[in-house]
């Protein structure tokens, strides 16, 4: 296959259009519509890992259309009736097969590798610190994926010559997929599939997780089950023969074997978390993960200032360090919080975005009331605690008035929330600084139980 007659397969063809159809519609997605992808640390320009794993999550809707495309591509020489007549040249099989499956992978390939390309250099241009390769094997299975597919697509379309054989195969695709699909719920992935079988789909689950990331097993599985498919679909494309036909399924069931033997049975050890990112990297008493270093600087400064106010507020009870939290939890689920340390969790938007003394404020905040409820970039539940972190804040601080950690909401329920704030830091700072202090350590215990810390100020019943 001379680079002349692969120009005029893709210039005469319609091997170019899949590749047009996953690089425009991926970007139009993820650079174009303003969704999750954006949003905090998972965000697919945040991380390298997340990068991967978003252009991944859409084979969900790409892969059935390459599989579908790719038969129509495969339909050409029934549809112009020269079938039979290839047939009768001396021109081996397999190598009239390797121009159009060949110029079909360039263009799938291609196209992935753009729409990759792209978060490169929006993750390269951002703030990430943390340059590990642990993403490159997610985008290659993927770009390994799509062209499995399309020539597979391919030789199904020219072993069944018929106008319903692309449709068909799309809609038995998104069937599977359907079946398969695993969903973000808990800390781990699950769905009704077994997990060895739902592996064998190449989408990947919604990221929500900065640190987590595939296993070398499933990255293994996967390649040994689509280089069984590609096979197969090569084989049903250059075959002649009907024993050939038969023979032909025997690479996507030994790939399918394979994999079952390599993928991991449970979601645990398939969905893991990246030991390099998730390291701590730290400054005295201060540490963030490997992957947020480029933080570490700024918060380090300002994170001793926030534990020395927190030791002058709690004494002996006060933490005595601040640290990144990387312990997976569902959306739904509490934080496991600590008495020793002040977590803290980028993606909380009022962390994320703080410095200099909006920063010592916040770290104050959270180290006397701090916040159990789920993370607020998804849930929005994290705000209930604003109200009594903002006391506690102002009051460590020695500001004169009550001053929130966020602007307040104009609606009703946000108005009557800050109004019995200001009620409940009027009751505190009409007390003598010992009861105070006692107080704001009843608001730190009920921080730490998860319980209603405003209720700690105004005497009402903690929930």
């Amino acid at each position: 296959m001379n680079a002349r007659v692969l120009g005029i397969e893709l210039k005469r063809s319609i091997a170019p259009w899949p590749g047009l159809v996953v690089l425009g519609g991926s970007l139009a997605i993820l650079v174009l519509a303003n969704g999750i992808w954006w949003q905090g640390t998972a965000g697919w320009t945040a991380q390298w890992t997340p990068m991967a794993m978003w252009t991944r999550y859409w084979l969900a809707y790409w892969w059935p259309l390459t599989v579908g495309m790719g038969a129509v591509y495969g339909l050409r020489d029934s549809r112009s009736r020269v079938a039979e007549l290839l047939t009768t040249t001396p021109r081996p099989a397999w190598r009239r097969a390797a121009l159009p499956a060949g110029a079909m992978a360039i263009v799938l390939a291609s196209g992935f590798a753009l729409v990759v390309l792209v978060g490169v250099v929006r993750v390269a241009l951002g703030p990430a610190a943390y340059t590990g390769l642990g993403w490159l094997p997610i985008s290659l299975v993927a770009a390994l994926s799509l062209v499995a597919g399309a020539v597979f697509g391919m030789g199904a379309a020219r072993a069944l010559p018929s106008v319903f054989t692309p449709p068909a195969l799309v809609v038995f695709v998104l069937l599977t997929e359907m079946l398969l699909r695993q969903n973000m719920d808990g800390k781990l992935p699950s769905g009704i599939a077994p997990n060895r079988i739902a592996l064998l789909s190449p989408e990947v689950v919604e990221p929500r997780e900065m640190l987590l990331t595939l296993s070398g097993s499933v990255h293994l599985g996967q390649t040994l089950w689509l280089l069984g498919l590609l096979a197969t679909g090569f084989a049903l494309l250059s075959t002649v023969t009907r024993r050939g036909l038969l023979l032909s399924v025997a690479p996507v069931l030994v790939g399918a074997a394979l994999a079952l033997l390599v993928l991991p049975a449970d979601p645990r050890d398939s969905y893991v978390v990246d030991r390099t990112a998730a390291a701590l990297v730290c400054d005295g008493p201060v540490c963030v993960t490997q992957a947020h270093r480029s933080h570490l600087p700024e918060l380090a400064r300002r994170g001793k200032e926030a534990l020395r106010l927190l030791h002058d507020a709690l004494g002996d009870r006060a933490p005595a360090s601040v640290r990144e939290e990387t312990a997976l939890r569902a959306l739904s689920d509490n934080r496991e919080l600590s008495s020793d340390a002040v977590l803290i969790d980028f993606d909380d938007p009022l962390i994320a975005h703080a410095a200099g003394a909006e920063l010592t404020r916040l770290l104050v905040a959270q180290g006397l009331a701090p916040n159990c409820g789920p993370r607020t970039v998804w849930e929005g539940d994290g705000e209930v605690d604003v109200p009594a972190q903002s006391i506690a804040a102002s009051w460590a601080l020695g500001d004169h008035r009550l001053e929130p950690l966020q602007k307040p909401d104009t609606d009703a329920y946000s108005q009557r929330t800050w109004a019995n704030a200001e009620a409940a830091w009027e009751k505190l700072t009409a007390l003598p600084p010992a009861e105070q202090r006692s107080q704001i350590a009843q608001i730190h215990a009920a921080a730490l139980s998860c319980k209603d810390d405003l209720a700690a100020l105004t005497g009402e019943a903690s929930s």
